[in-house]
């Protein structure tokens, strides 16, 4: 049965579709012998010959999505050009596992790898507006007024402009640090850390415990993952 380039490649564990339309318009995927610059072009993975940059695809992988609790000072990313640990070096697994988006180097908490295009596309696509949420701890003299500047919107240094988030009050303030919970539908680099800056507050720590409905389990330590169960994988789909 013939399918869509882009969701072959998706399927087989190489990119999300929207990364696998652009290595294809690239000119970077053959299929027979041939470059095809058209993510849409139909082809059947049973008969035809595809390779990427010259390799073979391989057999589509069976789909696999893990939790991961990110520890402090370990990089979302599959590789360090300057030796750093990243998520690669604590997962190790038969499939290639992406990170699905990302959590910043001195943040912790729930971080999923999939070879799941199609999920990791859900995910990070803005259009989807998945909404995740943080604890955060923050220092600084606290008042009614920083918490109306939390909740937006603010500036960031690039000028851009957050929507306004929902941020509530855990506990505190105790000795000046604050714990807030942080909701977000955009996910900016670093802004949470802007918004505390905009409201005269500096982030202690910053942990991410859910991703829409999925939350991280309190039963994995830093460092820990487990693959998901079907119900949670459930979780990661549209409401209805």
């Amino acid at each position: 049965m013939e399918e869509r380039l882009q969701n072959i490649l998706s399927h087989a564990g190489v990119a999300s579709r929207r990364k696998a339309a652009d290595m294809i318009s690239e000119g970077r995927v053959t299929v027979d012998g041939v470059v095809v610059k058209e993510p849409g072009a139909r082809v059947d993975p049973a008969s035809a010959r595809i390779a990427v940059d010259g390799r073979p695809l391989a057999a589509a992988e069976a789909k696999r999505t893990i939790m991961l609790y990110k520890p402090v000072g370990v990089l979302s990313s599959m590789s360090d050009p300057f030796g750093g640990e990243t998520v690669a070096d604590i997962v190790k697994t038969p499939e290639r596992l992406v990170p699905v988006g990302r959590l910043d180097k001195d943040s912790e908490g729930l971080l999923l790898m999939s070879n799941d295009g199609d999920l990791t596309l859900r995910l990070t696509h803005p259009r989807y507006e998945h909404e995740k949420t943080y604890v955060v701890r923050a220092a600084g003299r606290w008042s009614e007024e920083k918490l109306n500047t939390l909740r937006g919107p603010v500036k960031m240094p690039d000028g851009y402009v957050t929507r306004p988030a929902p941020v509530t009050v855990l506990a505190g303030p105790v000795a000046n640090v604050t714990t807030l919970e942080f909701r977000l539908r955009e996910g900016r680099k670093r802004q949470i850390r802007y918004m505390c800056s905009a409201a005269h507050l500096v982030v202690v720590s910053l942990k991410r415990v859910a991703v829409g409905r999925l939350r991280l389990d309190p039963a994995l330590a830093p460092g820990e993952w487990r693959d998901l169960t079907p119900d949670e994988l459930e979780l990661l789909l549209p409401k209805g």
